[in-house]
């Protein structure tokens, strides 16, 4: 008797060639990953700032910060759940109901191509190097590390908010094996 505790991941019977284990699970595992940092930022929608010491004046007006904090977390799911296409049928043949190329193949190199772009813009933007004294490298330079009012919401955030790194080169390697599979030989 099978055990029915965990999920089985879905058939893979609608893709050309069959689709690595590993690619499988790590697509349907991001959304997932993501998630937390998601759920952390919606606080600070309504300016609760999760322990970590703001300035006076730095939080936008709520008609701002509400749609901004809610639409970037919808957004960061929404394109979490795309990059599951590098794994499914859909991925390869668009489905119907899309105008213009629904039922059409994709491309290998018109999916490979924003995947990476955008794996690599993704590492960039959450990759920050620790440089000491209160401050990390970043993207836009160095700046200064945030500070909490306590060791409790620090590790909650960096619990929440670490997991977001691996977004870039989780996509990147998903693009790769997308690519592998989709322009390999037959034979």
């Amino acid at each position: 008797m099978t055990s029915k505790i965990l999920h089985r991941p879905p058939s893979v019977s609608d893709t050309e060639r069959p689709v690595p284990r590993w690619a499988m699970r790590l697509a349907y595992a991001l959304p997932l990953l993501l998630l937390p940092a998601c759920l952390w930022r919606l606080p600070f929608a309504v300016h609760f700032t999760m322990g970590q010491e703001a300035q006076e004046g730095s939080l936008p007006a709520y008609w701002l910060s509400i749609p901004y904090v809610l639409g970037l977390s919808v957004l960061t799911e929404v394109v979490a759940i795309l990059t599951i296409g590098l794994v499914r049928g859909w991925g390869e043949t668009a489905p119907a109901w899309i105008p213009f190329i629904g039922g059409r193949r994709v491309r290998p190199m018109a999916a490979v191509v924003p995947a990476v772009l955008g794996g690599l813009i993704l590492t960039f933007l959450f990759t920050a190097v620790p440089l000491g004294g209160g401050r990390d490298l970043t993207l836009y330079g160095a700046v200064d590390s945030i500070g909490y009012s306590n060791g409790a919401w620090e590790a909650l955030a960096t619990v929440c908010v670490t997991p977001i790194a691996a977004w870039g080169p989780i996509t990147i390697a998903l693009a790769i094996a997308y690519y592998r599979r989709r322009t390999a030989v037959a034979g």
